[in-house]
């Protein structure tokens, strides 16, 4: 049962342009929002205010372009820190997920990590959030090791115990997988990981768009996002830290901004967050990061996560009859973020998503950037149809009459 009133799915789609479009004559049924989300027109409109009306550096000038854009910038920054439960102070804007993970590799990966430590991950990680932990790794000559997972899909809590013996530097894990839709209990890893002494680093990717995430509460280290995914511009994102802990480490970039002296033979840092911000700082895309949260925090992300759960609800019940058709990852809604990944009989997952484009149906085919994950599967990739708060009944509905289709192709 529903806890809040339901969207209004139609005034929402309105505001979605690209909705309108069709492809190969039929209605575009966007399914591909675990890789990029559509934006709405708020977000488009607040890019296309700051370049017509005020565009101008920040930080830098006394004009009154520079004022407004400077107020702009910082304004999305408290409204990115307010929805995730953080301090402005401890928001750090950046390209996105990947780069707010090499952030912590370099500059707390450099200054605590040592020869002979222990990191930690799990077989579920994004490559971002595993190949930065092989880099550090391999220059500080320290070990990698892996949480394993329980058959449906979940973190096996023993492989995590057993890890943690090692006393690791380090653990990093996604508060939700980007392929089986499982999100993690990352407040209880990491109260484990604080018992023995690691830091830790949550990849909240696929999970900042699609329901409330509360950073205090997890008491992680590092968490970072991506506004691509939540509807907000492509090349911004945010590394969210205590701000005692970026003080304590060093710059990421050097350059202009994030200096407050330099002399010939060294330089003073900048005040948190600003230290981790060199030189010109993408700023129309953090306004459009800002519109984008003013958007869901309209919409309510305790409506966003009924919406996908009752979605998914549907998508489950409506598949599994189709022939050929083999789920990956927990079953229940309430355990899973808006993510399913499939595989319908023997067919490759890059045909199937040919044959589904024809019918104007866009999903994910290939690996997810989850190579480890797939070999887990024992499968080479998989079909992945993702959802967000403009998706719909039909629009499963299309996807299950683009699967039979397939079906019938490839004479399952």
């Amino acid at each position: 049962m529903l806890k809040t009133e339901p969207i209004d799915l139609e005034a929402i789609r309105r505001d979605f342009p690209i909705l309108k479009r069709e492809v190969n004559g039929k209605r575009l049924v966007y399914l591909d929002n675990a890789a990029t989300t559509q934006k709405p027109r708020q977000v488009i409109e607040a890019l296309v205010d700051y370049y017509s009306r005020y565009n101008s550096n920040v930080h830098r000038s006394v004009h009154r372009l520079g004022e407004e854009a400077t107020e702009a910038y910082e304004g999305a920054r408290e409204k990115a820190a307010r929805f995730v439960g953080a301090s402005p102070k401890g928001l750090v804007f950046t390209r996105g997920t990947t780069e707010s993970t090499n952030l912590v590799r370099f500059s707390w990966g450099e200054k605590f990590v040592k020869k002979g430590d222990t990191l930690v991950t799990t077989l579920m990680e994004h490559h971002s959030n595993i190949v930065p932990w092989q880099l550090l790794a391999k220059r500080k000559e320290a070990n990698l090791r892996f949480v394993s997972l329980t058959p449906e899909g979940t973190l096996d809590i023993a492989s995590l115990e057993e890890v943690l013996r090692d006393s690791p530097a380090l653990v990093a894990v996604t508060h939700c997988s980007n392929v089986l839709g499982t999100i993690n209990d990352v407040a209880k890893v990491c109260s484990m990981a604080r018992k023995v002494g690691a830091a830790t680093v949550v990849d909240g990717a696929q999970a900042v768009p699609h329901f409330p995430v509360d950073f205090a509460a997890i008491g992680c280290d590092f968490y970072a996002f991506s506004g691509h995914k939540m509807l907000g511009p492509t090349g911004i994102g945010a590394l969210v830290s205590r701000k005692e802990l970026l003080e304590e480490i060093d710059p990421f970039h050097g350059g202009g901004e994030m200096i407050k002296e330099v002399f010939l033979d060294h330089s003073t840092w900048n005040d948190v967050p600003y230290k981790f911000e060199a030189g010109t700082v993408n700023i129309a895309d953090a306004i459009g990061l800002g519109a984008a949260v003013d958007y869901l925090t309209h919409v309510g992300m305790d409506k966003v996560r009924e919406h996908e759960m009752a979605l998914l609800r549907y998508t489950l019940e409506s598949l599994t009859g189709v022939k050929g058709f083999k789920h990956y990852g927990p079953r229940e809604p309430e355990n899973k973020g808006g993510v399913l990944s499939f595989n319908l009989g023997d067919v490759h997952p890059h045909d199937l998503a040919t044959i589904l484009d024809e019918e104007g149906i866009a999903i994910r085919s290939g690996h997810h950037c989850a190579q480890p994950l797939m070999r887990w599967l024992d499968v080479s990739a998989t079909s992945r149809a993702s959802f967000h708060v403009y998706n719909g009944q039909d629009d499963v509905d299309a996807l299950k009459a683009g699967l039979e289709k397939a079906g019938r192709i490839f004479r399952l």
